[in-house]
Formats: C-alpha cells, sequence, structure tokens
C-alpha cells in the first residue's frame, strides 16, 4: 500500500478566538481543548500505520513551536517549509506538491488544515482510505462533512447525487459561505455537505492542476522552492519569488475550476473551531449548558463559556445566560453568545488602535522557551523566563539595560564576560550595562529564572548577538 504524506497547513492567524489565539501565537498552537494542541492532535490523527513523516508548511515565527510540538507528541517531520509570508493555501499547497514531487511525483499527499478537531480519529483514517483508488487513478479528492445544521461560516460542496458514507463519488461544484436562506435550502435539500478543505491528490495532478487553472501561480512558487535555503533543518522558502505569488485560497485558485474532483462524505464528527461558540459546542456543556475552564465560580449560569486562562484569577459569574467570557493576564472578552463570530470585529477595532493585544501574545514563545513580562514602567521590568531543558539562549549584550537574574527553579549556566558558572535556586547575579552574556539550562527540568531589567529603554531589539544557537539575526 503506498504511503500518504500528510501535508498540514500552519498559517493561520486565529483572530476569532481572541483573547487565547492571536497572531503572535495562533489557535492551532494553543491547547483549547484539553492539554494537547490542535497541530498535535493533528499530527497524531495523520501518523502510523500507512502515513509517511509529515511535510509542515508554516511561518518563520512559529518553525520551532512546530518543532518542539511535533517532538512532544514523538513525530518527526520530513519537512518544514518556511513561508517569508502568509500567501494563502494556494501557494503553500502549490510549494508542498513541488518538494515531495522532487523525489516522487506519484507521492500521494493529504493536504489538512492543523486547526480542526476530529474526535474519531479512525473514522477520519478510514474515510481517507476511502478516497485512496480514486486519488491514484488522478482525482482530486476532497472531505465533505455532513452538515447538522445550515452553517453560513462554512463554504458547502454540491454533490452530483446522494452520498454514500465512505465511498469516493463525484462532486458537482464548491459553493461559497451562504447566506441563511441559501443555507437552510441546502441543508434541507440532502446533496449538499460542508468544505472542510481538506484534499488527497497525488503531487503529479496537484501540480497538473495548478498549471491548468492558475498558472500565473507555478513560476514564483517554483522559483521560491528552487532558490530556497536550509536553516537548521528547516527549508526556508525564497523571500522574493515567494512576495509575487498571488495571495489566493486554493479553492478560488483551482477546486472551483477543475473537474476531476471526487468527494468522500464523513460524519463522525468535526469543527474548524471557528469561534467560541464552537468551543462551547466541543467543551460539552452542562445539562444548564454550562462549560468552565481554569478557575471559574459559576452562580446561576447557564448556556454560557467561562475560561480562565489566567494562573491565581479566579472568574467569577453570577446569573450569565447566552454569555462568553475569556479571561487572560492582559485582556478580557465579554461577548454574547450569538455574536460569536464578531470577535473578528473587535480585533480589527483593537488593531486600529494599536493595541498591542491585538496581536502581541502575552507569553512570548523561542526556541529555548518562553518568557512573560509581570510589571513594567518607564525604567524598569520584571519578566519570568522559562528556559526548556538543553535550552540556550543566544550570547549578547545590551546596549541601553541592565538585568538582575534570580532562579527560582532548576539550574542554570550563566555566561558573563567569558567566565562559566552553575546557578541553583535562589542564587542571583548582576549582568552590567554592556556586559556579553549567555543563559542555559543544562538540567533535564525547565529552569524559571526572575529577570529584572533596569535602563532608559527596554524594548526587545536592544540586543547584539555575538552567537546564537537558532540562527537568528
Amino acid at each position: 500500500m503506498q504511503m500518504i504524506t500528510p501535508v498540514l497547513l500552519c498559517g493561520g492567524s486565529g483572530t476569532r478566538l481572541w483573547p487565547l489565539s492571536r497572531k503572535g501565537y495562533p489557535k492551532q498552537f494553543v491547547p483549547l481543548l484539553g492539554d494537547e494542541t490542535l497541530f498535535q492532535a493533528s499530527a497524531r490523527r495523520l501518523s502510523g500505520v500507512g502515513f509517511a513523516a509529515p511535510v509542515v508548511v508554516t511561518a518563520a515565527d512559529f518553525r520551532f513551536v512546530v518543532g518542539e510540538q511535533l517532538l512532544a507528541v514523538g513525530i518527526d517531520p520530513g519537512a518544514i517549509l518556511i513561508e517569508p509570508e502568509a500567501r494563502n493555501t494556494a501557494p503553500a499547497i502549490l510549494a508542498a506538491a513541488l518538494h515531495l514531487a522532487k523525489d516522487d511525483p506519484d507521492a500521494l499527499m493529504l493536504i489538512a488544515p492543523s486547526d480542526h478537531v476530529v474526535p474519531d480519529a479512525a473514522a477520519f483514517r478510514l474515510a481517507v482510505d476511502a478516497g485512496r483508488q480514486a486519488a491514484l487513478a488522478g482525482r482530486i479528492v476532497t472531505f465533505g462533512i455532513t452538515p447538522t445544521h445550515a452553517e453560513t461560516g462554512y463554504g458547502w460542496l454540491e454533490l452530483t447525487g446522494s452520498s454514500i458514507e465512505g465511498q469516493a463519488g463525484p462532486l458537482a461544484r464548491f459553493v461559497e459561505k451562504p447566506d441563511a436562506e441559501a443555507a437552510a435550502a441546502m441543508f434541507a435539500s440532502g446533496r449538499h455537505l460542508w468544505n472542510a478543505g481538506i484534499f488527497l491528490a497525488t503531487a503529479r495532478v496537484m501540480i497538473e492542476a495548478f498549471r491548468l487553472h492558475s498558472p500565473h501561480l507555478v513560476q514564483p512558487v517554483t522559483a521560491a522552492l528552487e532558490q530556497g535555503r536550509a536553516d537548521l533543518g528547516f527549508l526556508r522558502l525564497a523571500p522574493g519569488p515567494w512576495g509575487e505569488a498571488e495571495d489566493i485560497s486554493v479553492d478560488y485558485a483551482v477546486m472551483e475550476r477543475a473537474s476531476n474532483l471526487s468527494v468522500v462524505p464523513f460524519s463522525a464528527g468535526w469543527s474548524d473551531l471557528g469561534g467560541w461558540d464552537a468551543i462551547w459546542r466541543e467543551m460539552g456543556p452542562d445539562a444548564a449548558g454550562l462549560a468552565t475552564s481554569g478557575p471559574v465560580t459559576a452562580i446561576d449560569c447557564g448556556d454560557s463559556l467561562l475560561r480562565s486562562e489566567a494562573e491565581g484569577l479566579e472568574l467569577v459569574g453570577i446569573g450569565l445566560r447566552d454569555i462568553i467570557a475569556v479571561a487572560m493576564p492582559d485582556a478580557v472578552l465579554i461577548a454574547a453568545r450569538d455574536r460569536a463570530q464578531d470577535v473578528k470585529v473587535a480585533v480589527a477595532a483593537l488593531k486600529k488602535k494599536q493595541v498591542k493585544q491585538a496581536e502581541c501574545f502575552p507569553r512570548d514563545h523561542r526556541p529555548w522557551g518562553w518568557f512573560e513580562t509581570l510589571a513594567i514602567s518607564d525604567r524598569f521590568q520584571v519578566k519570568r523566563i522559562v528556559v526548556r531543558p538543553g535550552g540556550v539562549l543566544s550570547l549578547q549584550s545590551h546596549m541601553h539595560r541592565s538585568e538582575h537574574w534570580i532562579v527560582v527553579s532548576g539550574t542554570a549556566k550563566i555566561t558573563l564576560n567569558g567566565e562559566t558558572r552553575l546557578m541553583a535556586e535562589n542564587e542571583s547575579v548582576y549582568i552590567p550595562l554592556g556586559a556579553v552574556h549567555r543563559l542555559e539550562n543544562p538540567g533535564k527540568l525547565p529552569m524559571v529564572l526572575i529577570e529584572v531589567q533596569t535602563g532608559s529603554y527596554l524594548g526587545e531589539d536592544d540586543i547584539q548577538r555575538y552567537e546564537d544557537l537558532y540562527a537568528r539575526e
């Protein structure tokens, strides 16, 4: 049996699940339902018998997050392609197809977003198997979700006849996101499915579809791949030609024009978690319709979602009905549950006001771990820094600030002006302005450090790097 190579798309901004999902750390990397992220669940769902190592397409800011999260679930990627800038799904899919075709033009590729929920992974793998022969015969197979209601937030698929679960059948056309009246008519017809944006085809067939229906994309994407460079196990696509590729979805570029389309219906459960109302449903509300997460106290509340994502922040609701409340250390969302799709409107308003919470996550994730600001003023800032085992910060100096480091958990290896020492819990060190220094975690447990910065400028760009394990500029 020919192996299937998953192609996981990780480029979304996740504005509809703000404040937990933001451009700086979108929803696929956040543990929205349980301890596992959507990206990790997607990778595990498309792994094991019959699946090759995945190809991941993501942004430069997330390349180390992708590697770390895959490592945590025991999956070794076949390739991680880095987009210089977001150009939508069509260029990303074409880049993955061209990459696979270099070794095997007839490689079977399963293209899937990395931010969907599919509770029954075994049933989904059976659906993929049902589309295998059609894909090998030169079809582009998509997977349509049996609708449960007249949804206006999804695109739809129109069948040529009645659908048969577990079989690939012909597809009449793609339908854009409908208005309420059209959605109701399609739902009642029994001849329509939701478009999940998942496709199975050989690399050769996918490339030919682009050459036929969107030939203007082939040259810049091919050049971006050929001129790309290897970087610490990643493949960085060349920014010049990549920037010339049109910003367009694969539906517009190919699928709405192609005639060799088949569809496999799937009814075992699916959600793209396109809003907080979807999160509320997936969390499994109690008999009163209440779903809670984190430190929450709910008194006489129903049909609501209450989540606290901040340590030590107790969210209290009294007499709430049809409400979404999400509390984080730097932002709180309160919304009517039937207005969940308007969260993206709020994010746009915050961006217009230049509010940093619109896009920046309170925890800044780096290749070596993460940090967050605990307090900040004009001339000082206090941070919590967590360095994963084996993590190494760059050898660096600062022109405008000095720092005090206090180890509160684990062991730190400190390099200061050429001298190295180990620091244990409750030990501290002073880093003078201009001193060349480095922080490492030589232990097997995360190391936690409190950093107090003082100086005239405290921005993250006040760093002169001399050596960096992660090849950052």
